[in-house]
């Protein structure tokens, strides 16, 4: 997925202005379900999730939508002197979703989120109950650990000593940015106290939550607290999986999601 002449942009409102976010329909055009919308990771944009999403939704004969959040990817950029909020994550969940959907008239879509997007997902789902068919979230956090912040300090370690600013700037407008806006916020000691678990009972779709079992960033107590505290969650761990599971075990993520959505599958009304 990484022609940019396949996309399109979108302007919502955001702070005081306007952001223009890039996005793609991918998938069956014809389809009748709800819409597929895949939310990316911390580090994320359209073309760094690769071919995943046009593959499952080809495989499941789904209609799907990607997109670049703000500041990442080919949309508009977050200034340098513009750091993250902790609370960025429900900024992006009650605010910059709902106005993409509302935008493009994306209505009671599946939400597919992978770490900060699946976060997101969860958030969205939990604010507008209604508003969703469902979710999968692959290695979501859902409160902070000491391995996400040993794997964030040596993703720190790695933009000084290697060519991983390079490699992303291949993916976004400004990979400084976006690399410096993620591990600031989640290196900042404060945001040790980010807990969304009060909000998963608030959640009334169908949920599935994935992991693979080597996760880099986190244990399986993420997904397991999802399925423990959420009424209608799932959760399957993935053997020799790491943080990606859409990338280290694609066939097996495509299955059980395809057969949950299937399973949970409700004509529109």
């Amino acid at each position: 997925m990484n022609t940019q002449a396949q996309n399109q942009f979108v302007d919502i409102p955001w702070k005081t202005g306007t952001a223009s976010l890039e996005y793609r329909w991918i998938g069956n055009a014809g389809s009748t379900r709800p819409v597929v919308v895949f939310l990316h990771e911390g580090l994320g944009s359209i073309s760094m999730w690769r071919d995943f999403p046009e593959r499952f939704c080809n495989e499941h004969g789904l209609r799907g939508l990607v997109f670049s959040r703000y500041g990442y990817g080919q949309s508009t950029p977050r200034p340098l002197d513009a750091p993250l909020p902790l609370s960025y994550l429900h900024e992006q969940a009650y605010e910059a979703l709902p106005a993409f959907l509302a935008a493009l008239d994306v209505q009671q879509p599946w939400l597919f989120g992978h770490s900060d997007g699946g976060s997101i997902a969860l958030l969205y789902a939990s604010r507008f109950a209604d508003a969703v068919s469902g979710t999968v979230v692959m290695a979501p956090h859902i409160f902070v650990e000491d391995i996400t912040i040993e794997g964030i300090e040596k993703a720190r370690e790695a933009s000084e000593t290697t060519d991983l600013l390079s490699r992303l700037a291949r993916h976004h407008r400004d990979a400084g940015s976006v690399f410096l806006g993620w591990n600031d916020v989640w290196l900042n000691p404060a945001f040790r106290e980010w807990n969304i678990e009060a909000e998963l009972g608030k959640i009334r779709c169908p949920i599935l939550a994935i992991q693979g079992e080597g996760d880099e960033y986190g244990t399986l107590a993420q997904i397991q607290g999802i399925e423990r505290q959420a009424p209608n969650a799932r959760a399957l761990a993935i053997a020799d999986c790491g943080h990606s599971p859409h990338r280290d075990q694609p066939d097996a993520v495509s299955r059980a999601a395809g057969q949950f959505m299937e399973e949970h599958y409700l004509p529109r009304k």
